[in-house]
């Protein structure tokens, strides 16, 4: 198995060559493992001691920057090492300032793997969530390098638990510790005979928490509220948006509406734009326009949507009506908010747990959402109890971070 494994990467490593040519993110993806050497070569020197942290994409990063935060100042000499697997992830934050290095991980084939580890020498490797790549983590178990998985979710019908999955069970083996969000995931770890699983929560709640100890005030968005009841959409797919603007255009009096979508190409936010009755202005035209005549705003840029959380009265949060995947609910519950979301959370632990605590509500239909929303804007006294929820929800659930930075201390790294 593992030699076709590797026959496969390879083949796929020669294929994605071509992936540039149909797809500017895919040139990104190809464009950038060019440079991760030199990168390297040019950050670290000889002797220099590394923490490595591996985040799949911008929301593994999220949860992993309150452990690479508390790493740093635990660790003051070692040197920090962040790689990404997707462009979505690296691009955004190639230049964060929590990194000594941000990289791209160069594709999972042995030799890769090998020249990876030579070069950083890490004195251990943190894996964020997701992301198992077998040459990485068998070269990282060759080392004897402490490999750790942190805020890990595990569900039944992934590979590893299945009569066919002995390869990919083999790759858990190179880990040293996994610190996953729930028992389920303890469960079946031990049930394929991993014993040195925790059950330390989800980062994440560490990382929102933190938000509100910041400045969240954003000056276009008092203009644009005002007093109103505002209602924030915050990643947002097509088929969001269609539930989302049936209603602006139906219903929506005396509300303010904050729309980000998940992608802000100019081409989406035109088609969102173009399919409103109501004034709406772009983020980017805030300064050409009275914004506080506009019903609607649409946020064409990234890196705000936390800080609009906190002018939320309800937060929509995106993925869930589609099949991409539920966005990050907790930024917003943090500003203690009712969140509302689409139909299918299955997946997502945290949306399920908030939903039984009458925190969260899923809505399917335009005549769900309408009924939902009517009944948080129209019944304060509802509102401001879902709100409560939302926000006992992310102070009971914190500690997950403390738990991590446990352990590495044991280490003596």
């Amino acid at each position: 198995m593992h030699l076709l494994y590797n026959f496969s990467t390879l083949l796929a490593s020669k294929l994605i060559l071509l992936s540039p040519l149909f797809s500017p993110k895919m040139d990104l993806f190809v464009k950038g493992r060019k440079s991760v050497t030199n990168t390297l070569k040019n950050t670290l020197k000889k002797g220099d001691k590394t923490v490595w942290f591996h985040c799949a994409s911008l929301g593994e990063y999220e949860q992993g920057v309150p452990i690479i935060k508390k790493t740093k100042e635990e660790f003051p000499d070692y040197k920090i090492i962040v790689s990404f697997f997707s462009p979505s992830g690296f691009e955004v934050k190639k230049n964060n300032t929590l990194a000594d290095c941000t990289v791209y991980l160069p594709l999972d084939t042995p030799k890769n793997a090998k020249n990876f580890i030579d070069l950083l020498q890490p004195s251990v490797a943190i894996f964020i969530k997701y992301e198992f790549w077998p040459n990485y983590l068998f070269e990282l178990k060759k080392k004897n390098i402490p490999t750790i998985l942190v805020s890990g979710l595990f569900r039944k019908d992934q590979v590893f638990f299945k009569f066919y999955g002995g390869f990919m069970r083999k790759t858990l083996n190179s880990f040293s510790h996994f610190f996953v969000q729930d028992q389920l995931s303890k469960s079946l770890l031990e049930q394929i005979k991993f014993e040195a699983v925790t059950v330390s929560g989800d980062t994440r709640f560490d990382r929102v928490n933190d938000q509100l100890s910041m400045n969240n005030e954003l000056d276009f968005m008092n203009l644009f509220k005002q007093d109103l009841f505002c209602l924030v959409c915050g990643s947002t797919w097509p088929e969001d948006e269609s539930i989302l603007i049936h209603y602006i255009n139906n219903f929506s009096n005396n509300t303010k509406f904050i729309i980000a979508p998940h992608e802000v190409t100019k081409k989406r936010v035109e088609n969102i734009k173009k399919k409103l009755k109501v004034k709406t202005v772009l983020y980017s035209e805030r300064g050409t326009t009275n914004i506080s005549d506009c019903q609607v705003l649409i946020i064409d840029t990234i890196g705000l949507l936390t800080k609009i959380y906190n002018y939320a009265n309800v937060a929509y949060i995106g993925g869930g009506m589609g099949e991409t995947g539920l966005h990050n609910i907790l930024e917003a519950a943090t500003f203690g908010v009712p969140i509302i979301i689409g139909k299918n959370y299955t997946h997502f632990p945290e949306a399920k747990k908030l939903k039984e605590l009458n925190g969260l509500f899923s809505v399917a239909t335009p005549q769900e959402f309408t009924h939902v929303f009517n009944q948080l804007k129209t019944d304060t006294s509802f509102c401001e109890k879902t709100g409560v929820i939302s926000k006992n929800f992310i102070l009971n659930n914190r500690g997950a971070t403390n738990r991590v930075l446990n352990y590495l201390q044991q280490l003596k790294i």
